[in-house]
């Protein structure tokens, strides 16, 4: 595996508003290559760290009611729909950054696309 790149799911209502936020699902992603995984939200949200830091996948069971990026004590939301949402639990924590400023990831919630795909590569280790 060289690169892939997943996309945040959105509602249609709030894909409507956040891109009047100029966060359009288009600059909202999980990419993952060999070594790395990047998150991004437009400018709202950014991180990059090595696959090796996540040390557990899972799927949400509970759909939050929020969306956009909010987060505190290093557990942060990433998501433009309740549906199709990823855990990972990053050991040891990382960083990102939330509007250009600097947070810590120990938990990481992300609304995907195909969820499912995403967990798959995320948990294979033989690309690794």
């Amino acid at each position: 595996m060289t690169h892939a790149q997943f996309s945040i799911r959105f509602d249609g209502w709030y894909e409507f508003l956040s891109t009047l936020l100029l966060l359009p699902p288009s600059t909202s992603y999980v990419s993952i290559s060999r070594d790395l995984v990047e998150v991004r939200m437009g400018w709202a949200f950014s991180a990059r760290f090595p696959r090796t830091a996540i040390a557990s996948v899972a799927s949400l069971n509970r759909p939050p009611v929020s969306r956009g990026v909010h987060g505190f004590a290093g557990r942060w939301l990433v998501n433009g729909s309740g549906r199709g949402i990823l855990t990972l639990d990053l050991k040891p924590a990382q960083r990102g950054y939330v509007m250009g400023f600097p947070v810590r990831l120990r938990e990481l919630q992300v609304s995907l696309e195909r969820p499912e795909d995403v967990s798959a590569m995320l948990l294979s280790r033989a690309d690794t």
